[in-house]
């Protein structure tokens, strides 16, 4: 893209001391691995550009380098200088800390920088967990900046709240406010992935239609990430193949252990993953282990067991015996549609496309407050008194409830929560997050 177009649409810049997450909340955000991700504190030397849209609103995203304020003389001066180049041209500043570790002199003389500049500046806090939410967040109001938002890069948790706000002055795109058949394609990202030498490049070539990855009987052929982009129906498909996922005290080289690292990071970049069985061996437990990656990082799931026409004997009572064999091993699982293919013959493998759509859109969907509360109003809950539940953030659908007392629900009423939830709203193929909070009921003190 070329100088104009980048001047033509706001930019947002991400500041913060070195190794608080900035690269891999760039990634979150922009949806590609530009930035170096690694524990070197500092490992980020340069400004990093990237396109975004949120909502409709695009803008430029420039991922800075870590800065000290009181340390200059310890930071490499190209830093330093392609921080301010890109801060006094921001139209919104992403100051991120981490939620995890005390504050620091550096948050503080950072904090007092940006807020000398007189641009707007959101407080992202990073790496918080849930529950810890609400009792950390008075801390860093000694920062002296208002706006403040718990998230986590690596997950995806809050972001789109982050980014409500900080686009909100950002001008739509003409095809954004009167969406019409002239749209732009939307894009899904999709992600593969499963043991070694379950079939997941035969299914990338399949899918695409091209032979680009590397396919070899020799489990764990594939090393590096391959993408492809596939149209069909107003809608572009970007697929990852991961290289096969292996445990990681049986990686026996460098390049197996990476290919663990680069797979789970797929898991968190995609929009919808696929997760290969193969028929022929059953579901094993590296299965479950692999699937909980996807479960864990919040991701649309569909479940595909591949080589179904390598298995032997009845297929509808074969199918219904995996079914339950599938059901028995993910219970953590059991919003993922099933569905039985041969990557290498093509069966099956067309109707991915409308269901990789759903499970997408269910992801993404989000319910008015008002609709919600008159859910709750016939829901007879009898557990905990639930006064209003409110959807705060998008894949995942993470809903806060909240009720008349501290503590969070029993699992079993959570997860029967979420199950009524996904009955009335369709929410099918992704998983639901259920987040208690505690509220008095109106008119007492």
């Amino acid at each position: 893209m070329n100088n104009s177009m980048l001047n033509a649409i706001p930019t947002v810049v991400i500041v913060g001391r070195p190794n608080v997450g900035k690269s891999t909340l760039f990634n979150r955000i922009t949806g590609q691995r530009r930035s170096i991700v690694g524990d070197e504190p500092g490992i980020t030397r340069d400004r990093i550009h990237g396109q975004a849209e949120h909502d409709g609103r695009p803008f430029e995203l420039i991922d800075t380098g870590g800065i000290v304020v009181e340390e200059q003389e310890h930071i490499p001066a190209q830093i330093l200088r392609q921080a301010e180049v890109a801060l006094r041209k921001a139209a919104h500043i992403i100051f991120l800390v981490d939620g995890r570790a005390e504050i620091t002199g550096s948050d503080r003389d950072l904090a007092r920088m940006l807020i000398k500049l007189g641009k707007p500046v959101s407080l992202a806090v990073n790496k918080i967990d849930t529950s810890e939410r609400e009792s950390l967040a008075h801390e860093f109001y000694s920062l002296g900046i208002a706006d403040i938002f718990p998230v986590s890069a690596e997950h995806g948790t809050g972001v789109d709240a982050l980014l409500d706000h900080a686009t909100a002055e950002f001008p739509k795109t003409q095809s954004a406010a009167e969406p019409g058949p002239e749209t732009a394609a939307e894009v899904i990202k999709v992600a593969i992935i499963g043991r070694p030498n379950v079939g997941k490049s035969t299914l990338l070539n399949t899918l695409t239609g091209q032979e680009r990855a590397i396919v070899s009987p020799i489990a764990g052929t594939t090393r590096d990430a391959v993408d492809e982009k596939v149209h069909r129906n107003g809608v572009e498909y970007i697929f990852v193949d991961t290289a096969g996922i292996r445990r990681k005290g049986k990686t026996r080289d460098m390049a197996e252990k990476l290919s663990v690292v680069m797979a789970r990071r797929h898991i968190r970049m995609a929009h919808v993953v696929l997760l290969l069985l193969d028929a022929t061996e059953g579901v094993v437990g590296l299965d479950t282990t692999i699937g909980g990656y996807a479960h864990e990082g919040g991701r649309a799931l569909i479940v595909c067991v591949n080589k179904w026409d390598q298995v032997k004997g009845p297929k509808g009572s074969k199918k219904r015996q995996f079914e339950q064999d599938i059901h028995d091993s993910f219970k953590f699982l059991d919003y993922a549609p099933v569905v039985f293919l041969s990557a290498r013959s093509g069966a099956g493998v067309e109707s991915l496309f409308p269901l990789i759509r759903e499970c997408y859109e269910s992801a993404s969907r989000r319910i008015p407050t008002g609709e919600l509360n008159r859910f709750v109003e016939q829901l007879k809950f009898e557990e905990r008194k639930i006064f209003y539940i409110t959807q705060h953030s998008i894949r995942p659908p993470a809903f806060a409830v909240f009720v008349d007392r501290g503590g969070p629900l029993h699992f079993s009423h959570e997860r029967h929560l979420a199950n009524r939830i996904r009955r009335q709203f369709g929410f099918r193929g992704t998983p639901i997050v259920i987040e208690t909070r505690a509220r008095r009921p109106a008119g007492k003190p």
